[in-house]
This record gives structure tokens, C-alpha cells and sequence, in this order.
């Protein structure tokens, strides 16, 4: 079973995330198919862009907690769409949680529709977003990300939009991409690969700087008793037990 979907149309890729049975969580399984599109997409002359997109109503529910990726895997997976000379656009018509936030805050731009919902869950289990800040804090607004952190509270389009966390949010999310794309396509290839590197040299130097510790601190989480309680509080729908 695939669990990415793949079109072309005028230069550009569109891989669609397709395991609606899971809200599009990233398993192991995911991001390694998803990573060897990517490996396909950066090979592929034709291809000028990417755009990043799900089936079903979730953009994607984060890390797969019943399979998820190794830290390392995943810090390469975001690593790739950074580093990739070729932009990739995210796509997003529903809501995304957690780790799929980190995978939306790789890519170089990203737009939304209005019904899309978003929230950083990751303290309401008993861990932290850790790896996916290689992305989020070099691209996002620091005191808007300290409360979304730290509340996990969930929020709109338009605040992920204010905040930077999407490029733009509208209606009709395709309208949105319309003049994003036709500009993809009208601009010289080596050219956008020289200028997507000028503005991801920052956010390598977060990569190069911290992806050590901050995947030794996820797995560190992910293996302690808060992470337990909050996991198994998930999945059995209650409360953990640190709720007061």
C-alpha cells in the first residue's frame, strides 16, 4: 500500500500524504516513502516544484505513536526538504498537530485554507516539540511560538499566518497557490536553487548547531514516565494524570 500519492502537472510534483486511517501521522513507514519521493523529485529535471499535500481532513497528526519514525530519520526528512534545490510547497486544507508542524515549517512556502486548525500537542502527552524546532524557531515568530509551545492550545489559519508559520491563508487554499506556482514556473531553475539557498542557510546552521541534542532530547522524552502516562492517556481518551 503506497502512502504517498503522486501527480505532475506543468512542472510541478504534488505528493500528497495518504494514510487517511491514521489523520496522515508520520510513521516510520511514511517518511521513509515520503523521503524517497523527494529523492525522485530532486533527480527529476522535469520537476520544478514540489507541493506538499494530504488526503482526507488532516494536513498531518504528527508523530505516529504506534510506529513512529526514528528522531534521526525524521531530522533527515525535514533536513532534505530544506536542503532540496527546488522549492517545496506546502498545501494545507485541514488541521495539523505536532510533528506535522514541523514537516509544514520545512518547506519554503506554505499556504492554508481558512478551515485549516493547528496545535503544537506535544507538552499535553509529556514530551516536547524538539526536533521539529530545527524548522520552526529559525522561521517563526519567537513569542507567538512560546505560548503555542507551551499551552498547546489550538489556533487558526489566520494566527499561523500572523505568526509565519504559513506563507498566507484563504478560502480557497488553490487560489491562494495560483500566482505562488505560476512564478515557480516562470523562474529559471538554477536560479531558484542558488536563491533557496540563500534563504535556508540559517536554518541549516540550526541543523548543523542543535540536530544532535534536540534528537537525543526527543528520544529522552519519548522514553520517560510522563510519556507513557501521556500516550496511553491519548490513545484511552482521559485525562493524564497531571491534570489538575
Amino acid at each position: 500500500m503506497t502512502l504517498i500519492a503522486r501527480t505532475h502537472a506543468r512542472g510541478v510534483e504534488t505528493l500528497a500524504l495518504d494514510s487517511p486511517h491514521n489523520r496522515n501521522a508520520l510513521s516510520a513507514a511514511l517518511v521513509r516513502e515520503l523521503a524517497a519521493a523527494l529523492t525522485d523529485c530532486a533527480k527529476d529535471v522535469e520537476v520544478r516544484a514540489i507541493v506538499l499535500t494530504h488526503t482526507g481532513n488532516t494536513f498531518s497528526a504528527g508523530a505516529d505513536l504506534k510506529d513512529p519514525p526514528d528522531p534521526e530519520t525524521l531530522v533527515g526528512l525535514l533536513r532534505q526538504i530544506v536542503e532540496m534545490g527546488k522549492p517545496v510547497v506546502a498545501r494545507v486544507t485541514g488541521h495539523v498537530r505536532a510533528g506535522g508542524l514541523g514537516l509544514l515549517a520545512a518547506c519554503d512556502i506554505a499556504a492554508a485554507s481558512t478551515e485549516s486548525t493547528f496545535a503544537f500537542t506535544e507538552v499535553r502527552i509529556g514530551v516536547a516539540p524538539a526536533v521539529i524546532s530545527l524548522t520552526l524557531l529559525p522561521r517563526t515568530d519567537p513569542r507567538a511560538l512560546a505560548r503555542h509551545y507551551l499551552t498547546g492550545e489550538r489556533f487558526d489559519a489566520a494566527e499561523a499566518a500572523r505568526t509565519g508559520l504559513v506563507t498566507a491563508a484563504g478560502d480557497d487554499v488553490d487560489a491562494v497557490l495560483e500566482p505562488i506556482l505560476d512564478g515557480l514556473r516562470r523562474a529559471a531553475p538554477e536560479a531558484l536553487a542558488e536563491t533557496k539557498r540563500l534563504l535556508t542557510a540559517r536554518v541549516l546552521e540550526t541543523f548543523d548547531r542543535d540536530a544532535a541534542d534536540l534528537t537525543a532530547l526527543s528520544a529522552r522524552l519519548f522514553a520517560s514516565p510522563h510519556a507513557r502516562e501521556g500516550m496511553t492517556a491519548f490513545l484511552e481518551r482521559r485525562d493524564p494524570s497531571w491534570v489538575v
